[in-house]
Order: C-alpha cells, then sequence, then structure tokens
C-alpha cells in the first residue's frame, strides 16, 4: 500500500464516514492539532525522564490519538465503535497532577518557561494544548463535540505545566519567576 493517495492534492480530505472537506475546515483544524500535540507529547516522552512518566507520557498519546479519531468523525463515533474519553481517565489524570504538586513548593508567582530543553518541552506542550483546546472549542460551536474531550484537554495542560515544575524540582533546576519589571 503506498502512503499517497493524491486524494488532498486539491486541498480536500475525507472525515471518517468518507465526507470531503477542505483542509482549512475547523475540524481539521481540531484533529490536526491534536496530532501535532501527540508529536510534541512524543518529544517529550523521549527526553531523558523517569520510565513511570514516559509510560504515562505513551498513554497519553494513545488517549491523544483516540481524541484525534473522534474529531474526524463525521457520524456518531459509536457507529465507528470509537474509543471514547472517559471521566476516569481526567480523574486519572487530576490524581496525577495532585501527587506532583504535593513534591511542590506552592506557587507564588508566575513562572517563565525555559531553564532545562526538557522543562521548555513541557512548556511548548502545554501551550499546543491550550491552541488545541480552543480549536475545540470552536468547532464546538457548529458541531457536537463530547464535553469529556474539553475537560480532558483543559486538564492534560495543567498537567504539562505541573509535570514541567516537577522536572525542574527533579532536575534541581531552579524556576525563573517572572518579574513584570524586568527590561
Amino acid at each position: 500500500m503506498k502512503i499517497y493517495t493524491k486524494g488532498g492534492d486539491k486541498g480536500g480530505t475525507s472525515l471518517l464516514g468518507g465526507t470531503r472537506v477542505l483542509k482549512s475546515d475547523i475540524r481539521i483544524k481540531a484533529y490536526g492539532s491534536v496530532d501535532e500535540l501527540n508529536a510534541h507529547t512524543g518529544l517529550l516522552r523521549d527526553q531523558e525522564i523517569h520510565s513511570d512518566l514516559k509510560e504515562r507520557l505513551t498513554r497519553i498519546q494513545h488517549e491523544l490519538f483516540n481524541i484525534g479519531s473522534e474529531l474526524a468523525c463525521e457520524y456518531d463515533p459509536q457507529k465507528f465503535n470509537l474509543v471514547r474519553i472517559q471521566e476516569s481517565q481526567i480523574q486519572v489524570m487530576e490524581d496525577e497532577i495532585d501527587s506532583m504538586e504535593l513534591e511542590l513548593e506552592p506557587l507564588k508567582n508566575f513562572i517563565l518557561p525555559g531553564g532545562h530543553p526538557i522543562i521548555s518541552q513541557c512548556h511548548i506542550a502545554r501551550c499546543i494544548c491550550r491552541r488545541v483546546e480552543r480549536n475545540i472549542v470552536i468547532l464546538s460551536e457548529s458541531e457536537k463535540i463530547d464535553i469529556a474531550i474539553i475537560k480532558y484537554m483543559n486538564r492534560l495542560s495543567d498537567y504539562f505545566f505541573v509535570l514541567g515544575r516537577k522536572l525542574a524540582k527533579d532536575l534541581n533546576i531552579d524556576e525563573i519567576l517572572w518579574d513584570p519589571n524586568a527590561s
């Protein structure tokens, strides 16, 4: 099987279900940004981090792929037997955030992204996650979208933020506090 089909050579693509849409369609933008986040999550997973975090990031990548599949579906995702995000997955993420925060000093200032490439990658993933969330919300204005997807993306951006803080602590990297008077 060839990887290229030439079906998109004129700017169109097919949704799961067969409908052709332009590649500029908000649905394509939504699941395309999920794909971008998935790639950045893989880049983060490929860094020198604890194997437990690598496993968790791999699970997140599977969940992101499931979200992308659901967003690519023009009809009821249950008709295609797609795996959907569950509230229990959101709860697991909240529990992991809470667990990481127990190891951290309470946040009293905004922090700047950076200090180490791994920490920066967490912040890049967080920012892309916020864009994904915005794209999905825009899509939800015209299409029925499972609210669990929006909740999941909102929590995932928090996860990446706290993961960056935890990794800074693990790597003994000082967080860079925002100074509004710096110039």
